[in-house]
């Protein structure tokens, strides 16, 4: 009987062992220093996941409202040491058993391609706008081209493919049906009709598919591929060219080097699903090595880019630089690229809007068809209201530069960033929209 007893004491102390490891392990292995600085070892290195790296701070305010155990919790369930280990083995596990992959808004397609859902919808027209909406939108843009032209600045509308619509043919049967219109198609059309400069990358893309000799669009990115991007860099090129009068700095490729595993950006997702072990690529991708022509004499023609994600490709290799004179990217007419304050982090609400677009030669609107319900973010209404009511519109900035004070905040504080993501996932709505929620809750204006 005494022996039961001492095994089943052995065992229990085993059970308690094992359970008690990770807290163990947690508050022995925290904090180490490396070059005077603390270094939290067990920071989880996960793609696409907002990380607090600030521990609360204690407050009798916040311990009284519970503000500083929320605090607590959520910096010790991100910094749990097998934190990273328990996501990667069950993102795995969703993967291999269910060919699902836990990145939200993402899923799978046929053979093994990856989509983001809502350029699935772009591509079948399930995001379908209204049409007098494009047309006013549109009808707007018109006036500010034409504001912009008599200062000598051209404006351009771009259009870039969505992976959706390029590679229908790896969707998902389920999301298949007839198409009866577009975004796309309703932005082309009233583009054209209101005269206005269209570079229509989407359909180009559509007539070179058969014969490019390599992927346009990788299986495990969202993006264009590093290839794709090379193409539509240089088509932007000698459209400006012959749009501008202008003689820009070439970029070329003599030599293209053909792998089996991804670069650059063209496993952007793959990153993103945070798998233990990734699957076989297999898909053959190309890799120019792109040579820039060093012309100063050419390279004056400052270009200013609002785009989505899709420009990011053409800020790594160097295009604004080389070829726009240095000209800014605004991602989603919001983050300044480059920062025009060095170490800081400048948005487009903080910046002169009339100096700022009047320092260009070319004004550039970029946006896949996933983001035209978006097309511009709100560079449009802007631009429109400053050329035709510029004292309703430095009224307007001066009432709302709260909510976008707040909004930086957010952005810039990963515990208040994860706050609103947790928000926007829950009420399935964009992370923009959440942002401004809990700027404008900041502010006292919604409860």
């Amino acid at each position: 009987m005494a022996t039961k007893n001492k095994t089943y004491s052995i065992h229990s102390i085993i059970v308690l062992i094992a359970l008690f490891i990770p807290l163990l392990v947690t508050f022995t292995k925290y904090i180490g220093r490396e070059n005077n600085e603390d270094i939290n070892y067990n920071k989880p290195n996960l793609t696409g996941i907002v990380i607090s790296d600030e521990k609360a701070k204690f407050t009798i305010k916040d311990w009284l409202s519970g503000d500083y155990q929320s605090k607590e919790d959520d910096y010790n369930e991100d910094h749990w040491a097998f934190k990273e280990s328990m996501v990667r083995w069950n993102n795995q596990m969703y993967y291999n058993l269910f060919n699902q992959i836990r990145v939200n808004g993402f899923v799978t397609g046929k053979e093994n391609y990856l989509f983001s859902e809502s350029y699935i919808f772009a591509a079948f027209g399930d995001d379908l706008m209204d049409e007098k909406l494009v047309e006013e939108k549109l009808r707007k843009a018109k006036v500010v081209k034409d504001s912009l032209k008599r200062k000598g600045i051209d404006l351009i509308l771009a259009f870039a493919p969505g992976k959706g619509s390029f590679c229908k043919e790896f969707v998902q049967d389920k999301y298949v049906h007839p198409i009866k219109n577009t975004n796309h198609n309703l932005f082309i059309k009233h583009s054209k009709k209101n005269n206005l400069n269209t570079l229509d990358l989407y359909t180009y893309f559509e007539k070179i598919k058969k014969t490019s000799p390599y992927p346009l669009f990788p299986k495990f990115g969202h993006h264009w591929s590093y290839y794709g991007a090379c193409i539509a860099t240089d088509t932007i090129i000698k459209y400006i060219e012959h749009l501008h009068h202008v003689d820009l700095p070439a970029c070329t490729w003599n030599e293209i080097e053909v792998v089996d595993t991804a670069r650059s950006r063209d496993a952007d997702v793959l990153k993103s699903m945070n798998l233990n072990t990734w699957p076989n690529q297999n898909m053959k991708l190309a890799y120019p090595k792109l040579l820039f022509e060093n012309d100063s004499l050419k390279n004056r023609t400052r270009v200013l880019t609002i785009s989505d994600s899709y420009w990011y490709d053409q800020v790594y290799m160097g295009v604004p630089q080389n070829c726009f004179a240095g000209g800014q990217f605004w991602y989603y007419y919001n983050k300044v690229i480059p920062s025009p304050i060095p170490g800081e982090k400048v948005e487009v609400w903080q910046l002169d809007l009339k100096r700022e677009l009047e320092s260009n030669q070319v004004i550039m609107l970029l946006y896949s068809d996933g983001n035209l319900t978006g097309y511009g973010n709100a560079f449009i209404n802007d631009a429109y209201e400053l050329y035709t009511n510029p004292k309703a519109y430095y009224e307007r900035n001066a009432r709302e530069k709260v909510i976008k004070e707040n909004s930086k905040q957010i952005r810039d504080t990963p515990l208040m960033l994860k706050k609103a993501t947790s928000f926007s996932n829950s009420e399935r709505i964009t992370l923009d929209s959440a942002i401004k929620h809990e700027a404008m809750k900041m502010a006292g204006l919604v409860k």
